[in-house]
């Protein structure tokens, strides 16, 4: 089954139009019979969403997550906080919260933390740019090796990869990625997981593909591309073009 998972980020700015959104889309999602929907909202929506997306095709997810239960931790959400508000899936290690100071070492700390609580993880990879001596695949393996160290071996099917190369994100993107590209980047990072956990985990981590992903590239990602799944920006705030994303990977 393929993952669809709509990273709203810091929008859209009120509850009525949050729910708005959340409920276009869960429409669209119970249309479908192969295609897992997550809808990753602000944390002040997370509430408010549960009772739309609890169900069998539309999950909850959250856009980071603290690796503390509770404690003197200023403006951090505590995995249990997460389960409680009816979360499934958390997004950990996306390039904006590293841009922002996040290191390997937290980010481990919060993919464990999350898999303790029995939380899916979303566990963002992918560099700020390509060289033609191939230093970027370690960099891409350094961040899986970072994140996953001392993660159990039992859990590690609940870890999902979202690849997002960042010099492909955005509006300020040098050029956009491409199907053939991906192929071998989904190949390296099954093959770093083999290295890790074996060559079963290796087939049971799901790899999505995220980077100013569109209805025109959609498909090849999905198909030539060998991505099990798509991680959306700035489309999933758009009922319309997200649900044709949705669409595109039920044909895929």
């Amino acid at each position: 089954m393929k993952l669809v998972v709509g990273n709203w980020k810091m929008e859209p700015p009120t509850l009525a139009e949050a729910k708005k959104l959340a409920r276009a889309v869960a429409k669209r999602a119970r249309e479908l019979q192969s295609v897992k929907t997550v809808i990753c909202p602000p944390f002040v929506f997370l509430h408010a969403m549960k009772s739309i997306t609890d169900n069998a095709w539309c999950a909850l997810g959250a856009q980071d997550v603290f690796w503390e239960d509770r404690g003197a931790y200023t403006g951090e959400i505590s995995p249990f906080m997460l389960t409680d508000a009816g979360v499934r899936y958390v997004i950990i290690g996306h390039s904006e919260r590293r841009a922002r100071g996040e290191t390997g070492e937290t980010t481990g700390k919060k993919l464990r933390a999350a898999l303790a609580h029995g939380l899916s993880v979303i566990l963002c990879v992918g560099e700020a740019s390509r060289d033609s001596e191939g230093a970027y695949l370690h960099f891409i393996e350094e961040e899986l090796r970072a994140a996953l160290k001392e993660a159990p071996k039992d859990a590690i099917g609940r870890v999902i990869v979202a690849y997002e190369p960042i010099w492909a994100v955005g509006a300020q993107a040098l050029r956009a990625d491409t199907p053939e590209e991906l192929f071998p980047m989904v190949i390296f990072i099954r093959k770093v997981i083999g290295k890790l956990f074996g060559k079963e985990a290796a087939h049971a981590v799901r790899v999505l593909y995220g980077g100013s992903v569109n209805e025109k590239n959609a498909e090849g990602f999905l198909t030539k591309g060998g991505a099990q799944g798509l991680l959306v920006g700035r489309a999933s705030l758009d009922a319309k073009r997200f649900g044709a994303l949705l669409h595109i990977a039920e044909k895929s």
